[in-house]
């Protein structure tokens, strides 16, 4: 039995498929806020203030192994529903917080591991979703676009102390935005330019000192409709250290605008 641990985005939802289809028993903790997998009957909806709870179901169902996918967001401390177990971590949640989302992920794989529950890699089941090193696309990157990713990576390998921080653009060797806590979307609608069209890169590296087993960089369809939207030219990753989503579908899109898929 393996327990689901979901947040938001859809790479839960290809993990879901995969291990339906290899007839893998688990169950799902819901920790996403329109409680997207209700309608699974093995799905329970908590709160993540409710570690007891959460501990519980885990237990009681024989889990001792977990993954964790998708953004599990900043939770509102003071309107938190919260167990016994809640209360005695809540300190140390709290904390964590103020390093951003994944370190909120990183302290509850410490307390499950308290508890004698091991932490999967998220892409344990679905090794397909990421990307090696390659280019993806019919348009390869040209010397200009070099110097951008060279200065995007650069800027990245420099943001020690943002550990939230996993993308970056650059166009024409300036720095235009640094991913912050309201993600990639939010980013990129500050790199909108009506004069400039393909022209610019996304480079999105897993975080220093970051877990690998979760939060790793996640794009898909979404985030090169975005990228197009920017002006920019193509999408930068790290070998193996990626999710991608919607192969097929972004590999066209990339090919149809005249965009980039590289992975170093």
């Amino acid at each position: 039995m393996i327990g689901l641990i979901f947040g938001e985005s859809d790479f839960p939802i290809q993990i879901l498929k995969k291990i339906k289809k290899k007839r893998i028993k688990y169950l799902v903790i819901d920790l996403t806020k329109g409680k997207k997998f209700k309608k699974d009957k093995h799905s329970h909806c908590v709160s993540i203030g409710q570690f007891g709870k959460i501990i519980r179901i885990l237990k009681d169902n024989k889990c001792k192994k977990v993954l964790f996918a998708g953004k599990v967001e900043k939770p509102n401390f003071s309107k938190m529903r919260l167990d016994f177990k809640g209360v005695y971590y809540i300190s140390r949640i709290i904390r964590s917080s103020k390093l951003g989302d994944a370190a909120i992920l990183r302290e509850i794989i410490k307390i499950l591991k308290q508890e004698r529950i091991k932490t999967l890699n998220s892409l344990t089941y679905n090794p397909e979703l990421s990307l090696k090193k390659g280019n993806y696309s019919k348009i390869k990157p040209n010397m200009e676009d070099k110097f951008d990713i060279k200065k995007a990576i650069k800027t990245l390998n420099s943001l020690g102390k943002y550990n939230f921080s996993q993308g970056v653009v650059v166009r024409n060797r300036k720095i235009l935005a640094i991913e912050g806590r309201g993600g990639t979307k939010i980013m990129l609608k500050k790199c909108k330019s009506k004069q400039i069209r393909n022209k610019g890169v996304l480079v999105k590296f897993p975080k220093k000192k970051q877990d690998l087993r979760i939060d790793l960089p996640a794009v898909g369809l979404k985030t090169l409709i975005q990228c197009k939207g920017a002006g920019l030219k193509g999408i930068v990753l790290k070998s193996k250290k990626n999710v991608f989503l919607e192969r097929k579908k972004s590999i066209n899109f990339a090919n149809e605008n005249k965009m980039f898929i590289t992975v170093k």
